[in-house]
């Protein structure tokens, strides 16, 4: 039993790291196909370069989802840092989008204040059975942080996205982070309904199956939204910028999301949020040197060269 234990948790690291790389190339291949479909005058839905990293989009989340099934999510999930920096190289060759010495501090702090994070923060209570999610998804401390996050989503999308989408990256980061908060919870609640919806007991729960297809609704629509306003941010800002942000504001979604639902914030220790307090700070930090690397540049100049 132990050693079928030890395989699964390497095959599931190696999962892991395997879609993480496959992520991180995800928004550079979409961003190329982008450039090249608008450099020919048409759309990118006939460029077979952004197919392919829409591809690559779809096998990296179906390996993420196999990931977290044969590992825990605390060593599963700081693994897609990788794909941040993987794909700043091959955003570097493809697209020539050259990230800047504060750029890659800003990249690297990141990185390190997301694993930070992800460490101290409160691990998943199991959820059994579906009645129990079920009870979870009413509870109304959860209840009115999602109505918060669809007051957000709505004032983003029909509002600052038109006026101010193209010019400050928060605002598409915003929209797809937020939407992690319904991505999540809705992957996590389908496996549990599936199982009563279309188990081998002959007369299934209708109640599980009105969940099933209620989360699978959900689940699309937030995919989809997601989906469309990714590629909105391509066309506007750097890969490089938009992928490191967008890692960790969703990532923080997350884990706010289920520390509500699953109430994991009871059992955080004093250690434990110090922690994660640190891990914010860090990544308030890195996001700022991401955003001011894209007009300072840090060069290394002697004294004698400044005075002449």
């Amino acid at each position: 039993m132990e050693g079928n234990s030890t395989s699964s948790l390497v095959g599931g690291v190696g999962i892991a790291v395997v879609s993480s790389f496959i992520n991180g190339s995800t928004f550079v291949l979409q961003k190329k196909g982008i450039l090249r479909s608008r450099k020919a005058g048409k759309t990118y839905l006939s460029d077979c370069v952004w197919w392919t990293g829409t591809l690559a989009m779809i096998v990296g989340q179906i390996g993420n989802l196999l990931a977290h099934n044969a590992a825990p999510a605390v060593l599963v999930t700081p693994l897609g840092a990788l794909g941040v920096l993987f794909g700043t190289i091959l955003a570097s060759w493809l697209l020539q989008e050259r990230l800047e010495l504060l750029g890659k501090l800003g990249c690297v702090l990141c990185c390190c204040g997301s694993v930070i994070l992800i460490i101290h923060s409160p691990k998943s209570h199991s959820v059994a059975s579906r009645v129990e999610f079920q009870e979870r998804l009413l509870d109304p401390v959860f209840l009115s942080y999602i109505t918060l996050v669809l007051l957000l989503l709505v004032l983003l999308i029909f509002w600052l996205s038109s006026a101010y989408g193209k010019s400050n990256i928060m605002v598409y980061v915003g929209i797809c982070s937020l939407l992690g908060s319904f991505t999540v919870p809705s992957c996590k609640g389908l496996g549990l309904a599936a199982k009563e919806a279309f188990g081998r007991d002959p007369s299934p729960d209708n109640g599980a199956l009105f969940l099933f297809l209620c989360l699978l609704g959900i689940l699309l629509i937030s995919i989809l939204t997601q989906f469309t306003f990714i590629n909105r941010a391509l066309e506007s800002f750097s890969s490089n910028v938009f992928e490191a942000v967008y890692y960790v504001t969703f990532t923080s979604s997350v884990i706010l999301a289920t520390a509500i639902l699953f109430r994991e914030w009871e059992s955080l220790g004093t250690l434990d949020c110090l922690g994660i307090l640190c891990g914010f700070a860090t990544i308030a930090v890195g996001v700022t040197l991401l955003r001011i690397s894209q007009d300072a540049v840090l060069t290394w100049t002697s004294p004698k060269n400044k005075e002449a």
